[in-house]
C-alpha cells in the first residue's frame, strides 16, 4: 500500500532506539525525510547508521539534544522551523514504590514525558494549520488507562498525554491537521531489558516474559511482548494522508491488554 508520504518531513523525539527508532525507519521506508533525536552525538550517529543500513535510500538526519530542557527545544525549533509530522515519542520509566517517589521524580517525569511534547506541538502546530496539513502523534501507553502499581508516576504522565492529544485535536477541527495518541502495550525494547533486569531477580528473559503475562498482564491476548516494529506500523499509518478521518483518537496497539472494546 502506498501511504502517500513521499517528500513529507518528520521529527521523532527520543528516536535513537526502541519504538522511536522503529518509527523513524518505518517512515524513512515510506519516503519521508526523517529527523531523529537523541541526547548525545554518539547515540544519534549509531541510529543514523542503523536506518541507512536498513533503508539504503533513506533521507535522514539527526539532532542531538535533551528535549526535556526548554532551551534544547528552542534550539531544535530554530534549526528545524517547519515540519509536516511530529512524533512525540520521548519518554522515561522506572519501577518505584509510590511512597518512594519524591517531588523531583514527579517533576522529571513531567518534564520528559509531557512537557517535551507540549513544547514541540505548540511550536509546530501553527505552521501545520497555516498549510492545512499536519500530523501530531503522542506515544502514550496502555499504562495511561491501567495505571501500573509499580510505576504510578509513569502512568500518570501517560494519562496526561491522552488529554493533551485530544485537546490539540479539538483545536484542529475542520482542518487537515490531526492529533492522535498511540497506546502501546508491553513492548520488547532495550529499555524493557533494563526494566526486566530490575524486576526479574536474574531470571532469563523468556522465563520472565512467561511469568509477567501470567501474573502482571494476564489480560494480554498477545501473551508476549510486542516488537517495536509492530507499534511503528500503526504510527506510520496515522502519520499518512490515508488516516485523515482519524483525529483526536487514542489508538491501542497493546496486544489486547486493556479489557475494553472501545
Amino acid at each position: 500500500m502506498d501511504l502517500k508520504l513521499t517528500g513529507r518531513k518528520a521529527f521523532i523525539s527520543g528516536s535513537t532506539k526502541g519504538i522511536g527508532l522503529a518509527i523513524a525507519a518505518s517512515l524513512a521506508r515510506e519516503g519521508v525525510h526523517v529527523v531523529i533525536n537523541g541526547r548525545n552525538d554518539a547515540s544519534v550517529a549509531s541510529a543514523l547508521e542503523h536506518i541507512r543500513d536498513a533503508v539504503p535510500d533513506a533521507v535522514v538526519e539527526g539532532f542531538s539534544g535533551d528535549l526535556a530542557l526548554a532551551e534544547e527545544s528552542d534550539r531544535l525549533i530554530r534549526q528545524l522551523p517547519s515540519l509536516d509530522i511530529l512524533v512525540n515519542n520521548l519518554g522515561i520509566y522506572e519501577p518505584k514504590p509510590f511512597e518512594d517517589i519524591p517531588d523531583e521524580d514527579w517533576r522529571r517525569f513531567f518534564e520528559v514525558n509531557v512537557l517535551s511534547g507540549i513544547r514541540l506541538s505548540r511550536a509546530y502546530l501553527p505552521g501545520m494549520k497555516e498549510r492545512n496539513w499536519g500530523r501530531i502523534v503522542f506515544l502514550s501507553s496502555e499504562s495511561g488507562i491501567q495505571i501500573p502499581v509499580e510505576m504510578i508516576h509513569y502512568g500518570v504522565t501517560k494519562t496526561a498525554l491522552l488529554a493533551v492529544s485530544r485537546g490539540i485535536a479539538e483545536t484542529c477541527a475542520g482542518t487537515g491537521v490531526t492529533s492522535n495518541a498511540i497506546l502501546p502495550g508491553p513492548t520488547h525494547t532495550a529499555g524493557v531489558d533494563d526494566f526486566v533486569a530490575k524486576l526479574s531477580g536474574g531470571k532469563p528473559f523468556a522465563e520472565f516474559e512467561k511469568d509477567f503475562f501470567r501474573t502482571v498482564r494476564p489480560s494480554s491476548l498477545l501473551q508476549r511482548f510486542a516488537l517495536p516494529e509492530e507499534v511503528a506500523n500503526l504510527v506510520t499509518y496515522v502519520c499518512s494522508p490515508l488516516s485523515s478521518a482519524t483525529n483526536g483518537a487514542a489508538l491501542r496497539v497493546d496486544g489486547g491488554v486493556v479489557r475494553a472494546c472501545f
